[in-house]
């Protein structure tokens, strides 16, 4: 055990046969297990843990002013009342339990888990068909990726503004397309399932991005595989099921975590086309909507951050659900062509 330790001479280079020797080239110093078995961090050691910390000490300085520091703060608030004008009071837990109470807190979580359900399912079967499409072998495939990508560049207030005018049941296109099919005019916006549909579709413009991500896991496949399916004369289907899909479930299981967590904070949509109502019924009042009147149109801080707290509470669960099951459905033997 204490031949494989990294050693160094005690005695200086050359001295008595005027050689050094092999050991004596050894950067790091001496050491050895203690008592304990541990191993003792050698001089050489931290002077590289203290220029591996400065190296990374931009993105430690920002975790924890960004991130660390407001998570705990939020924490802090949820158990006082706070307005953010006078000093904050303690309640203790009664901003939870209120929150478990709220009917709006449960109306707000139905229609988050409504479109959680409806769109990252959606979401990650558009892409996925737009990565198929972008990996063709066509002379035309770079037009191709720049029209599939391109609807994912608008930003996400200005396509909702161009569905309240598509959907507008006087002058929208989409009543004109109905008309001419002998259909009646429909105010989706009016309706509390209509509104959430048309948030939901919404959605599915930006699905480029993900298409990305499926692309590179595309092109990341052997094509040899594909060649020895072939020759066993494996339809197309059979090979997307036993050969592409597995070997890319490390980019659905990505692609999954980010849809997930998108969808817990759905909210520019939702508050650009019902103008932060949440209206018709409530039918767009989704979580982070709720949230953030609470924290900025009624000055209830103190309860907003409690919500925050409990959204928090959910996106870890489910992200440590999706990694449990990840361990039985996700395959990281794929090698780069």
């Amino acid at each position: 055990m204490e031949d494989a330790l990294p050693t160094v001479a005690t005695s200086p280079p050359g001295a008595g046969t005027g050689r050094s020797s092999p050991r004596s080239r050894d950067p790091a110093p001496k050491s050895s297990p203690g008592r304990s078995g541990r191993r003792r961090v050698t001089g050489y050691q931290w002077r590289s843990i203290r220029a591996g910390l400065l190296y990374v000490s931009p993105w430690l300085i920002g975790l924890m002013v960004f991130i660390v520091y407001p998570v705990v703060y939020s924490i802090a608030l949820s158990f006082t009342r706070y307005s953010g004008m006078e000093a904050p009071t303690w309640v203790g837990i009664q901003n939870y339990i209120s929150a478990f109470t709220d009917p709006l807190v449960h109306k707000a979580a139905s229609n988050t888990a409504y479109y959680a359900i409806i769109a990252i399912p959606l979401g990650l079967l558009i892409a996925l068909v737009l990565a198929i499409a972008m990996n063709q072998n066509v002379r035309e495939v770079a037009l191709y990726r720049t029209i599939f990508y391109a609807p994912s560049l608008i930003p996400a207030f200005a396509m909702s503004f161009i569905f309240i005018v598509f959907l507008n049941p006087k002058f929208g296109l989409f009543n004109q397309i109905l008309g001419l099919f002998g259909g009646q005019n429909v105010n989706l916006l009016g309706d509390p399932q209509g509104v959430k549909i048309a948030i939901i579709l919404m959605a599915q413009f930006g699905a480029g991005n993900a298409a990305l991500i499926f692309l590179a896991g595309l092109r990341n496949v052997p094509k040899t595989l594909y060649e020895a399916a072939r020759v066993d004369g494996a339809s197309p289907l059979r090979q997307f099921f036993t050969i592409t899909l597995p070997l890319i479930s490390p980019v659905v299981l990505f692609n999954l975590i980010t849809g997930v967590s998108g969808a817990l904070q759905v909210f520019t949509e939702a508050y650009v086309v019902t103008d932060g109502t949440g209206e018709p019924d409530a039918g767009a009042l989704f979580y982070m909507m709720y949230l953030y009147r609470n924290a900025f149109g009624f000055a209830e801080l103190g309860y907003a951050s409690a919500l925050a707290v409990l959204l928090f509470l959910v996106g870890l669960i489910l992200a440590l659900l999706i990694f449990w099951l990840s361990r039985r459905l996700v395959n990281y033997d794929v090698e780069a062509n």
